[in-house]
């Protein structure tokens, strides 16, 4: 179990420590619909956690990482007015090694992090995972309980345009400005802003996933090959970009994605678009 006093911590201050293990004690195999990393998941029988496999070098990213991440989150927990996230919070972080009874060799080991449902306790009827980019985010809107992505997003709001009042719009960018910083000066990039909408409630339900890894060789070597347009894509920008073009990328596709529609509280700012 790695950074256990920090974890503990964190779940204390958002209320779930107390039925944590009991959680974690019960769990079922889990489809993460829209993923691409092929790793293995598991969620709680009570829904509220999600248990994801992570690669090595995710893990050795993550080692590093963490005390910035807990930095990050007890600061925005603390001035959570001025300072808020929409960061998916992680509550635990350990390795997980198998063994053979008659021998005792070691036959494997995981890398597990275990995260925040987003949607426990929400009956959510529509998913979105996005990243800022037009380039191959479209997903078949056939399959049930897709996730879908940037274009299905592009499409579904012509008709049905998604409208926040002002000050929610001002909260959610606020998050995910002060996130997003966060994120490129970790050197992190690829994450995503998964939406739901919550059928019961009438409200969006967000948070930022795969926030874990950072930019590496094999990452830039993408983005250059895509610049130059060996892979094709449209003539639409690369998918892999730098965390700093990402970041930049990411906070103006979300403003666009969201709009904000005046009430009777609505005051004029220049800030709102």
């Amino acid at each position: 179990v790695f950074y256990a006093a920090q974890f503990e911590a964190l779940r204390r201050c958002n209320g779930c420590e107390d039925s944590f293990i009991e959680s974690l004690s019960r769990c079922n195999p889990y489809v993460a619909q829209g993923g691409k990393s092929g790793s293995a998941f598991l969620r709680t029988l009570d829904e509220r956690f999600i248990i994801k496999e992570i690669k090595s070098a995710e893990a050795d990213a993550f080692l590093k990482f963490a005390p910035f991440y807990f930095e990050h989150m007890f600061w925005n927990w603390t001035y959570r007015e001025e300072r808020p996230t929409v960061l998916a919070k992680i509550f635990g972080f350990c390795s997980v090694s198998f063994h053979n009874k008659a021998t005792g060799k070691k036959l494997k080991t995981m890398n597990v992090v275990i995260m925040e449902n987003l949607f426990y306790g929400r009956k959510c009827s529509r998913f979105f995972d996005l990243k800022g980019s037009e380039r191959n985010r479209m997903a078949d809107e056939t399959v049930a309980n897709a996730v879908l992505q940037d274009e299905n997003m592009l499409m579904y709001i012509r008709d049905n345009p998604i409208c926040i009042r002002q000050q929610t719009k001002r909260h959610l960018h606020a998050a995910i400005w002060n996130d997003t910083l966060f994120l490129s000066k970790m050197n992190v990039m690829d994450y995503s802003l998964l939406v739901g909408f919550d059928e019961n409630s009438k409200e969006l339900v967000v948070g930022i996933i795969d926030f874990i890894r950072t930019f590496t060789w094999d990452k830039q070597l993408e983005s250059w090959v895509k610049e130059a347009g060996i892979l094709g894509g449209g003539g639409k920008g690369p998918t892999i970009v730098s965390p700093k073009q990402y970041k930049t990328r990411f906070r103006d596709a979300m403003k666009r994605y969201f709009m904000m529609v005046p009430d009777k509280f609505y005051v004029p700012s220049d800030d709102d678009e």
